[in-house]
This record gives C-alpha cells, structure tokens and sequence, in this order.
C-alpha cells in the first residue's frame, strides 16, 4: 500500500533544500557560541547607538555621559548592520532574535509574556515574532515518522496530506488518516531542532549567568532557565500526549469540553498522533453568528474551564490564544495544542485562589495580601509599600467605567508589573496565568462584547473555593497525609521528653516556682508539633492545635 499525498497548495514558506540540511545537521556549539555573541554585541552597539540617537532626536544631546556614548557609538557604527542599527532598540532585538532561528524566536516569544520584569515596549515588540516559519518538506516529516515509530508509513496510514497546517519553531503539523478510518493530527518535531536546543541551553544558560551580574533587575538567569525548562518539555511530545490525557481526566465530568484523543499506538518522542478535532476559531464570522444564549453559554463555560484548571486542578494550557481554542458541535469549547502546560503546586494555586477570589469579590486589602504571599523576595524589598499599591490599583479597577476599558486579567498585570519595583518577583506560573485569563476576556467580548469578567467569573471561583474547606475533601488531605501526620505524633513522645528536661532544669535553678519555665516549654512543643503537621498536611487545622496548646498553657499558668 502507498500513502495517497493530496498534490494541494502549500500553506505557508517551504524551506530550500539547503536550510533543510541545515536544520537536520544541526551547528556546533562553536559555530553556535560565534554566531550567538556576534549578534548580541551587535545588539549592545545597536542599543548604544539608540540611545545616542533617542537623546539626540528628544534635544537632550549634552552632559559628559552623551559624549562618551556619542564617540563609541562612531567607533561602532562601521562594525554594525546598518539597516538593523537605525531601528529602535525592540526592533532590534526581536530582528536579532529571528537570525538567531528557531531556539532564539522560541525564547523570545516566551520574553514577550514576562511584563512583570521587561520593559512594555519591549515585550509589544517581541510579540510579533515569527510564528509560522519555513516548512519542512513532506518526505522529510514522513522518514521522522517512520524513524521514530520504527514501522513503514503505510503499515500506519492511508493518506498524508503535503499541506502544512502550521509550521512553528520546533514542529509541524500535517492531517492523516489512519488505515482504520481515523480523521487525524500528525504533529512532528522538526530534524535537528533537539540538538540545536540542547546545545543552546548550554550557551544561553552560561550568557544568563553572565547578564546576571549587570542587570539583575531584569532576572535574566532566570528567564533563560523558565525558558528551557518548558521549551526541552515541549520538544518531547510524549509529554504532550501525557498532558492531553491528564486534562481528558480532569474534565471528564463536562462533556461539552473537548481535548484531542490521543492515538499512543502511532506516537513517539517526535510524533504525535491525535484525533483531529472539528471546530471553529472564536473570532471567525461563524461563531459571532451564533444565537446569544448561545455565545452566553460558551462564555459561561470558558470560565469554568480556565477557573478549574487554575484554581482546581493547578494545571493549564499555558499557550491560549484565540489558534488553539475551538467552539465545537453543541455547541462546546475544545483546547488543542497541549505542549505548553502551567503547573502549580497547592500551596500556590490556593493563594492564587484566594487571590482571585478576594478581586472578584472586591476585597482589595486581601488581594494584596494574598499575592505578596506569592512574591518571592528580592534583596530590598517592600513587601508593605507592595500591598498599599496592589491594594490601591484593586480599587481604580472596582471604580472602572466598564470591565472591557479595564479588564481583570489586565489588573492582574498591573499588580505584578509594580513587583519589579519593590524588589518582589514573581513565578513564570503566575504570568502564564494571566496569559490564560487575557485570552479568556479576549475571547469573551468578542462573542458577547462588553460582558462582566467578574460577575461571570465569581460564581466558578466561589464553589471551587467553598470546596477547598469542605469536610470530604479535608479528610481526602489529612488521609494523603497521613505518613507526615503519623510521623510528627510519633515524635511526640521525644518532644514530651526534651520538654520535662528543660523544666527540671529550670526547678534546680528555681526551686520555689518549679513550673516558671512550663509556658516556655509547652508553646515551644506545640509550636514545633503543629509546624511539623502543618508542614505535612498543608491545611489550617494545626492553627486548631496552637489555639488548644495556648489555652493549655495559660490554664497551667493560672493553676501554677
């Protein structure tokens, strides 16, 4: 049996077969170290010149410091590009980035969603990076198929279409249909793009360290380290199949969610194969076409998918945008490219929770509290001038005329951006949040222009966090627990001991009050227990325990 290849028109640029042989052969790390500093002098020379040419064109050419940079930046030009030196610094930076190929754009696309550290103008910019780059041709993707399946294409399928449905930095997708019938997705890791990665990790990562000691405000080691951890995730597209299954679990209970079946029998590390799900883009003619109690349902439901996922679950699609959602027959809402997942652990998907919770709800004082809570802390920071601003800006959003002028997630994004400036920094998990909530409200008002984030949002958010202190799902906690738990009791009998220690010895120095010392003891142990089971359980119920022991203390006291 031979594959059928429909003889369409291809969608998007093909690449020559030179860049092919390139993108299988991927550079060495010398060429890759050259190429890299070439370009990013040339970024710093660039940046110079700007500036030389903002001050000049702004009439504040004068001062020793123009000066020095006026006569570098003469020395300089001749070594630059000239087309790529006469643009603004953004501008720059994202045309160097493209040069750079596939891993550069890749990182440049994840900068663009970190505005709590980057300056706005620079992350506007890098927003219109390349997303559809240069097919690889048909016979390539299909000896990658076999490769990596190890079994002939036609052994699997009975027809590959040569169309590109999308071409991005590390994969390729194309439709398919199986020998049994099946409509389906072959996704595809582009040749060479592993090696390239792993090889520019090692270089990047030595650059972020380098960066660090100049300009820490913008935590470059720690972008570049956010950046490979999901990007090397993303090329391995096991992971996707694993993360479409898990968010297939977590929704089972909503049928009219939809997330792509996968077929693990015709999937690898470079191939995916998944069912192909028939939908239409939110922002096509068809869906704003639809009956409004229709459009208010889909809106109703895009809330309770991004608030479980967020808030529930702690687990999302962490690369939304209007390309990967999907109205479904029903109508539903389907989510399709899986690769980019957030995750959060409970501690912070509950004061994320609690966050969100006390914004809908308007209590701004709380809402800062809550995401300072989040905050990791830098070496001068101000955690209370934090929360007065946080707080200050929860309220103009409560006073806003309409939810679209000033929306949610774009409160949200202006709290984070003020951390910068306290010295508070905030995990890549958190801007991807906002990234789900802005296509959330992105997509809402374009099905049912002018809606109320917040009301739609508050009934979701208050059953996810009524649940979280429910007497099931607090007994579910203390039973997964339970190892932690059972270790602090046992012990207990040691801390009892080291306790009646400590007060003999305070009896031997004051014999006419033996119990002056027990209040020290008694706190010190029921602090120490409660701490140890807090620590295991992640629950409130040990404050219960702190409470008991003070009361426990003051009544010893009052009977001492």
């Amino acid at each position: 049996m031979t594959v059928q290849v429909r003889p369409e028109a291809r969608s998007g640029p093909r690449a020559p077969p030179a860049a092919v042989a390139a993108m299988t052969r991927p550079p060495s790390l010398l060429s890759r170290v050259v190429a890299t500093y070439r370009h990013m002098a040339g970024l710093l020379l660039g940046a110079l010149v700007a500036w030389v040419r903002s001050r000049r064109a702004e009439g504040r050419a004068g001062g020793l410091k123009y000066a020095l940079a006026g006569v570098a930046s003469l020395v300089a030009r001749p070594f630059l590009d000239r087309e790529v030196a006469a643009l603004p610094f953004a501008v720059q930076l994202r045309v160097r980035l493209e040069r750079l190929g596939p891993t550069y754009i890749k990182l440049g696309q994840i900068l663009s969603l970190r505005e709590d550290l980057l300056p706005k103008h620079v992350t506007d910019e890098l927003k219109g990076l390349l997303d559809q780059l240069p097919a690889v041709p048909l016979e390539t993707i299909l000896e990658i198929v076999e490769r990596d399946l190890g079994r002939p294409i036609a052994a699997m399928f009975a027809w590959v279409d040569e169309t590109v449905l999308g071409s991005a930095s590390i994969g390729q997708i194309h439709r398919a249909t199986t020998l049994e019938g099946d409509d389906v997705v072959l996704k595809v890791v582009k040749p060479g793009v592993r090696a390239t990665l792993e090889r520019d990790a090692r270089l990047l990562k030595a650059l972020g360290a380098l960066l660090q000691l100049f300009i820490p405000r913008y935590q470059p080691r720690k972008l570049i380290e956010e950046f490979f951890r999901y990007t090397l995730r993303e090329a391995d597209l096991r992971r996707e199949a694993d993360n479409a299954e898990t968010f297939a679990a977590n929704f089972k209970d909503l049928p009219d969610v939809t997330f792509p079946e996968i077929y693990r029998e015709y999937s690898g590390r470079d191939v995916l194969c998944m069912a192909y799900v028939e939908g239409l883009r939110p922002d096509a003619q068809e869906a704003q076409a639809l009956p409004p109690d229709e459009r208010k349902r889909l809106v109703d439901l895009g809330a309770a998918c991004i608030i479980r996922m967020l808030y529930k679950d702690g687990f999302f699609h962490a690369d939304l945008h209007p390309g990967n959602l999907l109205i479904t027959p029903g109508p539903g809402v389907g989510f399709i490219d899986l690769g980019m997942v957030g995750r959060m652990d409970d501690e912070l998907r509950r004061t994320l929770l609690y966050y969100f919770f006390s914004l809908v709800t308007g209590d701004a004082d709380s809402a800062a509290r809550y995401l300072a809570a989040a905050a990791q802390m830098g070496r001068h920071s101000d955690p209370a001038g934090f929360r007065r601003e946080v707080a200050e800006v929860a309220r103009r959003w409560r006073r806003a005329a309409t939810f679209e002028e000033y929306s949610l997630a774009q409160l949200i994004l202006d709290s984070v951006r003020q951390g910068a400036g306290f010295g508070m920094y905030f995990p890549v998990e958190l801007v991807l949040m906002v990234k789900a909530l802005v296509t959330y409200e992105g997509v809402g008002h374009i099905l049912l222009p002018g809606f109320d984030v917040a009301e739609v949002s508050k009934r979701h958010v208050r059953r996810i966090f009524v649940q979280q202190f429910s007497p099931v799902r607090l007994f579910q906690e203390s039973v997964r627990n339970a190892p932690d738990v059972v270790e602090a009791l046992v012990k207990m009998p040691l801390l009892m001991t080291e306790g009646l220690r400590v007060l003999e010895k305070t009896a031997r120095r004051n014999p006419e009050n033996p119990l002056a010392g027990m209040r020290g003891t008694l706190i010190a142990g029921f602090s120490l227990l409660g701490g140890v089971v807090a620590l295991g359980s992640g629950q409130p119920w040990p404050v219960w325990v702190g409470l008991f022991g003070v009361a426990l203390v003051l009544a010893l006291r009052r009977g001492a």
